[in-house]
């Protein structure tokens, strides 16, 4: 069957040596959080796509992971013959987890903000979240490591609001922002 093999693929993806954050606890997490928010999406289908999708690609070494992990979700999607509308929601919620900020489209910002709950969470699932991160970048020494580390997290704290959502801003954003505080100390 064919949706045994893309889940396989999905497996695959998200359980190779290299990936430390970026694996099927990763995926398991967000679909936590987006359940608490269902009933605010309109489009829970295209959700669950997006979910399995939007990391597939992963290489510490490129730039265009969002961009080939969308590419890919097109193509599968098309093969289950999703309707294009859908495919091209999914496709523009993957690339959306490039930069997080806020989208004209509710459910963009609800998975976006799922993608990022881990920032608020307690500082132990935070602080195991930028090990693992760290890990996946394991090729780049501390001297370039640091420094784009700490553009990312000067880049969130800088945001008005990380969580666009007032479920998430709600719940996260504070912690979140100590916790991003806490790590650019540490650098």
């Amino acid at each position: 069957l064919l949706i045994n093999e893309l889940w396989e693929e999905v497996k695959a993806a998200h359980s190779t040596p290299k990936r430390h954050y970026h694996t099927l606890k990763h995926l398991e997490n967000l679909l936590h959080q987006l359940e608490a928010v269902k009933d605010q999406i309109k489009n829970w289908d295209v959700i669950l796509f997006t979910l399995y999708y939007h990391d597939i690609v992963y290489n510490p070494l490129k730039d265009n992971n969002e961009e080939k992990s969308a590419e890919l979700a097109e193509v599968r999607l098309r093969s289950l013959a999703v309707p294009n509308e859908l495919a091209q929601q999914c496709k523009q919620q993957i690339l959306a987890t490039k930069k997080h900020l806020l989208n004209t489209d509710p459910d963009t910002n609800y998975f976006t903000d799922a993608d990022l709950s881990v920032l608020g969470q307690d500082w132990p699932l935070y602080a195991a979240y930028a090990e693992g991160v760290r890990k996946e970048y394991s090729i780049y020494p501390d001297l370039i490591y640091k420094p784009g580390r700490k553009k990312v997290l000067q880049h969130f704290l800088q945001m008005d609001r990380i969580f666009k959502t007032d479920y998430f801003y709600n719940k996260l954003e504070a912690t979140a922002k100590r916790n991003l505080e806490r790590e650019l100390e540490a650098l």
